[in-house]
């Protein structure tokens, strides 16, 4: 019994040191954690990391075998994928990068260095720069860029590729140069094309693409001044991907330009429509009148942006039929952004919409918010002034309160009212319940 209580107290003693030797090490790297930073790790551990030798690249033809078509199906492409040295600079910014390299990132993105090698998809030369751009595991689109002459400094740019898509993953902007932007373009693109959102009847015209995948220089849509032009790349993807697939993106300053659907107007009796490609006359004469409110979405971190016709309406005292739209922008850290535009028949087909309503943070107009009223004051060619309202399919009466009262069933509704008349409006929805106007 002795023996066995002093083996004990042993036992006890040097589980006590344990603990306490373990605490020191755990103040330790606590400490140690606060004095790198949280979010960096360090050198010694990104060694492997930062070695170019370990860079993954993917094979040339891996797209057209592979169900996963997004960015780690893109292969390494340009003149200096073999260049270590370019390749280790660009790697040790992005691990630590000095006070000489401007760093931005899209809202949601994360700066950290990777946490395995990451991918390459480019090493090249472009408009004076050497430019380098990677993907990694934690899905996002990394670009460094350094001027081949002069005392400039480099530049390191972030942006998130979440489920990107044959689409939000066909493109991907190498370099800016004053008024232009150059892309390269996914290894599934077939065709480009450029065209202005402002000419809906103009043809587009044949972009010229590198055997490296850049483009020529492409106008940047302006994002101040006169709204005269909108340009936009059409591209049309491989038949081993898809058959007849075109689709429209747009540069809005980041990385990732911004992919452009259309949902058309509700059929009669028919399901609801769901989005698609903006490339149809329809769809263009839409873009064309609401293109300029883009400007308010520019380096948004947007990965979509879809025009939803909810609605059209018969103007009183024969103003002619109106639209109404819901432009909804998608990012890609998830919140929404929905501007409601109204249409009414107009003499150019530019004539720019009406913006009735703006939110933010909303799921409206999109998968999860699919009812949508809104309203506006309008004027007749008499001079009189009206109170419009229209709602989405589901609608099946709208009612006005306020300086003015009045009532109609269907999904469009007018009243005659003063032109500053407040007046609150709300709608009653199949299968129950009420849809307040949003403002």
């Amino acid at each position: 019994d002795l023996l066995r209580r002093r083996q004990r107290v042993r036992a006890a003693a040097v589980a006590a040191a344990l603990c306490v030797l373990a605490g020191g090490l755990a103040v330790a790297v606590e400490e140690s954690t606060r004095a790198t930073g949280a979010d960096r790790r360090p050198a010694g551990a990104l060694a492997p990391v930062l070695d170019p030798a370990e860079l993954l690249r993917t094979a040339a033809e891996q797209w057209a075998d592979t169900s996963r078509v997004d960015f780690t199906a893109w292969p390494a492409r340009g003149g200096r994928t073999s260049d270590t040295e370019l390749l280790g600079r660009a790697l040790r910014a992005w691990a630590e990068p000095p006070g000489s390299v401007r760093v931005s990132a899209t809202p949601g993105t994360g700066t950290v260095p990777p946490v395995e090698p990451p991918r390459l998809l480019f090493a090249g030369e472009v408009d004076g720069a050497a430019v380098v751009l990677f993907h990694d595991s934690a899905d996002r689109v990394v670009r460094y860029a350094e001027p081949l002459s002069g005392t400039g400094g480099a530049a390191l740019d972030f942006a998130r590729t979440d489920d990107a898509d044959v689409t939000t993953g066909g493109a991907v902007v190498i370099g800016r140069t004053g008024d232009g932007a150059r892309f390269l373009l996914a290894p599934w693109i077939a065709e480009s094309t450029t065209r202005d959102l402002l000419a809906p009847d103009t043809p587009g015209r044949p972009l010229a693409v590198g055997r490296d995948g850049v483009t020529a220089a492409v106008p940047r849509p302006a994002l101040g001044g006169a709204c005269d032009a909108w340009p936009v790349l059409q591209l049309r993807s491989s038949e081993r991907i898809v058959e007849k697939h075109a689709f429209l993106v747009t540069d809005l300053g980041d990385l990732a330009p911004v992919h452009l659907t259309y949902t058309p107007k509700p059929g009669r009796g028919a399901p609801a429509r769901q989005p698609r490609e903006a490339t149809g006359p329809e769809a263009l004469l839409a873009w064309a009148r609401t293109a300029c409110s883009l400007r308010t979405l520019s380096a948004a971190g947007v990965r979509s942006v879809n025009n939803w016709a909810f609605a059209e309406q018969k103007l009183p005292e024969g103003g002619g039929p109106a639209d109404w739209l819901c432009t909804r922008a998608e990012t890609w850290r998830g919140p929404g952004r929905a501007l409601v535009q109204f249409l009414p028949a107009a003499a150019s087909p530019t004539e720019p919409a009406t913006v009735v309503a703006d939110r933010g943070d909303t799921a409206l107009c999109g998968r999860f918010g699919q009812h949508v009223l809104a309203g506006t004051h309008w004027k007749a060619p008499s001079g009189r002034w009206y109170v419009l309202a229209a709602g989405s399919r589901a609608v099946t009466r709208i009612e006005a309160k306020g300086a003015v009262r009045g009532a109609a069933d269907g999904t469009a509704f007018a009243v005659r009212a003063p032109r500053d008349a407040e007046v609150e409006l709300t709608a009653a929805v199949r299968g129950g319940g009420t849809l307040p106007a949003v403002y």
